[in-house]
């Protein structure tokens, strides 16, 4: 199962300058408890974005860049496509991001976990737009701003349609 996963505000932001937009403790931890022990696949800049790799995930960067330097437990590669015969058949793989990589890959993607937050935000990345003609909101689990977070946030998973 191909999942996206990624937090966007009301109009569909997810950063800008490569950074997140929020601070979102439990945004993270249901990211951590989602993506870990699976395969992740990112865009070269999503990947910079991090001080190093993260733990317990095996990591798919899709550069341009032929010699593309990635730690051990890391792999380059050049398209989407071969990011994902890149990862084990029958296992949820969780597409990271940034915004052209979910424009590229959610027409492939079975689920999306998506972290809405509440606020409009200056962006220069975005989430695509999700097609409720396509997709069908399976859940979706409210958390109000509170002294850990800033802004409100609901958590939503969606199925394609079949």
């Amino acid at each position: 199962m191909i999942t996206l996963i990624a937090a966007a505000g009301e109009d569909n932001e997810l950063g800008k300058n490569n950074n997140l937009l929020w601070h979102l403790p439990d945004d993270f931890k249901r990211f951590k408890a989602l993506t870990s022990g699976h395969y992740i696949i990112m865009g070269r800049k999503t990947f910079e974005s991090f001080p190093k790799p993260l733990p317990n995930r095996t990591h798919i960067i899709i550069t341009r860049s032929e010699n593309y330097k990635v730690p051990e437990g890391c792999f380059a590669v050049n398209s989407i496509k071969k990011a994902i015969e890149s990862c084990p058949k029958n296992e949820t793989i969780y597409i990271i991001g940034g915004g052209e990589i979910y424009n590229q890959s959610i027409e492939l993607a079975d689920c999306i976990e998506l972290t809405r937050v509440q606020g409009r935000f200056e962006a220069d990345a975005f989430f695509p737009e999700i097609d409720l003609k396509k997709w069908e909101l399976v859940t979706s689990e409210f958390h109000d701003k509170d002294e850990k977070h800033t802004y409100a946030f609901t958590f939503e998973t969606y199925r394609k349609r079949a």
